[in-house]
């Protein structure tokens, strides 16, 4: 991976918790229902944190969620979701959350949601499934 010589941008999380569901067609973010570090398992509850990030304009950020280990359908352990997005305004809000599958049981414990940028931590927050 090539690393940018340009400064670090600035990230602040803007809330974290319980959300209304996400659709990332939509242009629109998901309000938050409740800010808290600690959601009961539910069914397709939509769950993560929002950030603003700033000084990004053109540059690509990596996510990743760490979560519980858990099954797919087909038996194998799930590994921690990753992925990249191009910023394309500045400021930028992002959204980085998961919902929940059945079975909710699997799915309790903490999940840990990570944004970088050539390898280096931007935003990270812990949230409990109980």
């Amino acid at each position: 991976m090539k690393r940018s010589k340009k400064p670090l941008p600035k990230v602040n999380i803007i809330s974290y918790g319980k959300y209304t569901r996400w659709d990332n067609t939509d242009k629109n973010l998901p309000a938050l229902e409740f800010l808290t570090d600690k959601i009961k398992a539910e069914p397709d509850l939509e769950f993560g944190l929002i950030v603003e990030i700033r000084q990004a304009k053109g540059r690509f950020i990596n996510y990743q969620i760490d979560h519980p280990p858990f099954r797919n359908v087909k038996g194998e352990l799930v590994p921690p979701f990753i992925g990249e997005y191009q910023i394309r305004t500045n400021p930028a809000k992002f959204f980085l959350g998961d919902s929940i599958l059945f079975p909710v049981d699997d799915k309790k414990g903490k999940w840990t949601f990570k944004i970088k940028i050539d390898d280096k931590i931007l935003a990270e927050k812990e949230i409990e499934i109980i």
